[in-house]
């Protein structure tokens, strides 16, 4: 089966690891509105989606150093920083909006590579976009990446609501 994927074991390794992350953060999204490390799912989330970017740097199928591997790379950065305002509260009064937001955009980033890696290999012998580079690949990345705006927009405006309704006074000026 991995021939016909053209799809080296390690790489199938690389994507087991991304699939269990990007399920559990939208397990973390749907049952408690974001991913947060406090959570099972938002842990989950957290350290296999750092597994699939770590996993990400060692795989060439397209040749050397390129945008994938930078995708990895931000993305390691992104979840850095999800970590730092999470569990250390680097960012005061904001960490709760830097943490949930940093992960909303590493559950986006999953969905980046998934999308081209699964469209251009299916459907088998025929794949909707024949490269990486393939325009058709725009649409799912550019519907995901809305759908990615709205969330975060909705994310900040819940957790604004939630903040001024635990601030005593709050709305009162």
């Amino acid at each position: 089966m991995l021939e016909l994927l053209n799809i080296t074991a390690f790489g199938a390794l690389h994507t087991l690891i991304a699939l269990v992350g990007f399920f559990a953060g939208f397990v973390a999204l749907f049952r408690h509105r974001q991913i947060r490390l406090d959570t099972t799912a938002g842990t989950t989330f957290f350290w296999f989606t750092v597994g699939a970017a770590f996993t990400g740097l060692f795989i060439f199928r397209h040749g050397g150093f390129g945008v994938p591997h930078v995708l990895s790379l931000i993305t390691l950065g992104v979840l850095a920083l999800a970590w730092l305002a999470d569990r250390r509260n680097a960012f005061g009064r904001f960490s709760g909006y830097v943490a949930v937001l940093s992960n909303l955009t590493a559950l986006f980033f999953h969905f980046i590579p998934a999308s081209v890696e699964t469209l251009t290999r299916i459907p088998l012998g025929a794949p909707y976009a024949a490269n990486p580079e393939d325009p058709r690949l725009f649409g799912p990345i550019g519907t995901a990446f809305v759908a990615y705006l709205i969330g975060a927009i909705w994310q900040l405006w819940r957790m604004r609501g939630v903040r001024r309704a635990a601030t005593p006074g709050a709305g009162l000026a």
